[in-house]
């Protein structure tokens, strides 16, 4: 995991699930505004599988368990596929009060993955 990656995509998870949370609680459909930060933090979980195995291969381990860290990542993936695919099945308010929710959940599942591999 690099730190600077962790970072952005904490930005990108927090700040799009406050946005989606507060455009869900005045009433907005999901729309590209609510979806967008969900589907970029979702490549940025698919990106960081691929950095975590290529530094794996590389020689670098991680302070705790490689399993546990895959597991937290593929779950987050998980999530975020989970929630766009409900908010467009479900074009209500509260589909994007559920984009929100993801991504914020995402940016825990995020800190406790840094955790795993820096602590």
């Amino acid at each position: 995991m690099i730190d600077w990656f962790y970072q952005g995509m904490q930005v990108v998870a927090i700040s799009g699930g406050l946005l989606a949370l507060f455009l869900g609680l005045i009433g907005r459909l999901p729309s590209l505004v609510s979806l967008t930060p969900l589907a970029i933090t979702a490549l940025g979980l698919i990106l960081q599988s691929f950095i975590t195995a290529g530094l794996l291969f590389s020689g670098q381990t991680s302070k705790g368990d490689v399993i546990e860290f895959y597991g937290y990542l593929i779950t987050a993936l998980i999530v975020a596929v989970g929630a766009g695919l409900w908010s467009l099945a479900e074009r209500t308010k509260f589909s994007t009060i559920i984009l929100g929710a993801a991504n914020l959940t995402i940016a825990i599942m995020l800190l406790r993955m840094w955790q795993i591999w820096f602590h």
